[in-house]
């Protein structure tokens, strides 16, 4: 089940003051669920920018606490420095990283504008996907005139801001207005090449960048700059859209590299930059030895690009994220200059890094899990082994489906196995999740039940407490047996259709998911009976006991074709 995270990064009126910087850094890191990623402040900009990423709620919540700290702190009657800017705050950008779409981001970004606007008093543009007007997607439009510009365009219906425009006032005079707005994710990134030549490499970031090169007269390199009837440059556009590039040396490393900026990731991801600039190169003699990602990246980036480079190998791509992983370093060259290391570079796994608490069970060995589950305590229980072996059945089923992906002679058919692995990998991951899924309902009980009960009031609170507790711990283990039910259909196509060596291993994942609907059905029944409403605790173990059924039809077709192949 993939979380929802985005990325905030803000920038900051002052980059010379650190006791201010830091005050407004510590109300980012007061908020819980976000983590501070970056913080870099510019001396001659006079300009912070930060970076931090965590759930949307926690990260408009830290936004917003920074930007009132940031009223409080930078008087912009007094700032001056290189960069343009509108606000103490200046621009505030929502950025998806993972399960959330660009325009979930813009919406964040309009109610966070509103409530700085009606909270703060500050007044707040909208920009790029948040935009509310016509034209105000480019930044610079929204930031016209900078900050010196402001008192004339707060009463100018064309030009005032989205929220909490008015005439010129002291609170504005002192904090300016803000722009928050949503982009995609920027990704930073070096391709390495073998060469020195600062030149050679220009020209392969002329060849692919979005802006291209000039057209030039006869001589291609220092021929006259084509110009148009009002004198622009004409320009050929090169072949990577939402990209930005250039070519330079690197002392440090005694080579030459094309420097990238991908703007869009998803109209130009990092795996379709580096085939590009790979076949560019080429063109000219070079070749791209590796990439050097600058900053951070999502994990769907290095997965996207693992995915493209197995199915370029005909190779099944439902595999574990971990071996795709490794497909991408390998093929990216990542691990060209120095150690890659996906736990210091993917934003997800920073943030599981910072995770509070023990560890989650399937974190646990084999060994461990079941020693844990031998404890006296009562979680986790047959809710959690449920799901896990629903997992192992998913499991099982996504191994005879990668096996005859590859078998010899099946080259033709890696695609539809490709396919079922794939969905398999899939129901893995969330009955994997419904492991400590289970176990934290169970723990959600015991806490309501630990609530205070000394008069009517505490009394109501508990029972009310209770019963969304129990209706949880109902509810999840439903989940269990659906996602579990889904894992037959895999096994009976690889029973049916799958590698004949492996004919029983999917016989055993229908055996363990059919186990797992059961086990989880009692512990849908046995929640249910807890309930205070009884009707529907009904339709709970009315669907419970549908699912149950179907498992046991569902298993049995699965055993009788794997029993007629065995014979």
């Amino acid at each position: 089940m993939e979380r929802r995270i985005v990325e905030c990064v803000p920038n900051f009126s002052e980059g010379r003051d650190k006791k201010v910087i830091k005050q407004i850094t510590d109300e980012i890191e007061a908020v819980e669920g976000v983590r501070l990623l970056d913080v870099d402040p510019g001396e001659a900009t006079n300009r912070t920018v930060v970076t931090f990423v965590g759930s949307p709620e926690a990260v408009a919540e830290a936004a917003f606490r920074a930007v009132a700290k940031a009223g409080e702190v930078i008087d912009m009657r007094q700032h001056h420095g290189a960069h343009p800017r509108i606000g103490a705050t200046d621009v505030l950008p929502i950025v998806p990283v993972s399960g959330i779409t660009l325009e979930e981001c813009a919406e964040i970004a309009r109610r966070l504008a509103e409530r700085i606007a009606r909270e703060l008093d500050i007044p707040c543009y909208c920009y790029e996907a948040a935009a509310l007007k016509p034209g105000r997607n480019n930044l610079a439009v929204c930031r016209k005139g900078e900050y010196e510009a402001i008192a004339e365009r707060l009463t100018d219906p064309a030009e005032a801001p989205d929220f909490g425009a008015r005439p010129m006032d002291e609170r504005i005079a002192r904090t300016g207005c803000t722009v928050v707005g949503a982009r995609d994710f920027l990704i930073a990134v070096n391709f390495n090449l073998n060469t020195t030549s600062t030149r050679r490499a220009n020209a392969v970031a002329f060849d692919v960048r979005e802006k291209g090169r000039p057209e030039r007269e006869g001589n291609p390199i220092t021929g006259k700059i084509k110009t148009d009837a009002e004198g622009r440059k004409i320009m050929r556009p090169g072949t990577l859209k939402a990209t930005k590039a250039i070519g330079w040396y690197i002392e440090e490393y005694g080579i030459a590299q094309v420097s990238m900026n991908i703007t869009n990731i998803g109209i130009t991801p990092l795996h379709k930059a580096f085939d590009e600039v790979c076949r560019c190169a080429a063109l000219r003699g070079l070749r791209v030895t590796g990439t050097e990602i600058v900053g951070l990246v999502p994990e769907r980036t290095l997965l996207d690009a693992g995915r493209h480079y197995l199915r370029l190998q005909n190779r099944s791509t439902g595999i574990p994220k971990e071996d795709i992983m490794k497909i991408a370093i390998k093929s990216l060259g990542l691990d060209d200059l120095r150690p890659f290391n996906p736990q210091e570079k993917v934003i997800e796994y920073l943030l599981d890094a910072e995770r509070e608490g023990g560890k989650r069970l399937t974190e646990l060995t084999v060994k461990g899990f079941a020693d844990e589950t031998a404890r006296e305590s009562p979680a986790p229980g047959g809710g959690s082994v449920s799901a896990y072996m629903g997992a192992l059945g998913a499991s099982l089923a996504t191994m005879v489906a990668n096996l005859s992906a590859h078998k010899a002679g099946w080259d033709d058919r890696w695609e539809e196995f490709s396919n079922y692995a794939d969905k398999g990998i899939a129901l893995q991951a969330e009955l994997l999740h419904l492991v400590d899924e289970d176990t934290e309902a169970f723990n959600a009980i015991m806490n309501a039940l630990s609530m205070p009960k000394g008069n009517d009031e505490e009394k109501r609170l508990r029972a009310e407490a209770l019963e969304r507790a129990t209706l949880g711990a109902a509810q999840v283990p439903l989940k269990t047996m659906r996602r579990a039910c889904e894992v037959f259909e895999i096994c009976k196509a690889m029973a049916a259709e799958g590698n004949p060596n492996s004919v029983s291993d999917a016989g055993v994942g229908a055996l363990a998911a059919r186990s797992a609907v059961l086990g989880a059905g009692l512990n849908v029944k046995i929640n249910a009976a807890g309930l205070a409403d009884k009707a529907c605790a009904a339709e709970l173990i009315a669907e419970a006991d549908r699912l149950a059924a179907q498992a046991v039809a569902a298993e049995a077709e699965v055993l009788k074709i794997v029993n007629e192949k065995i014979k």
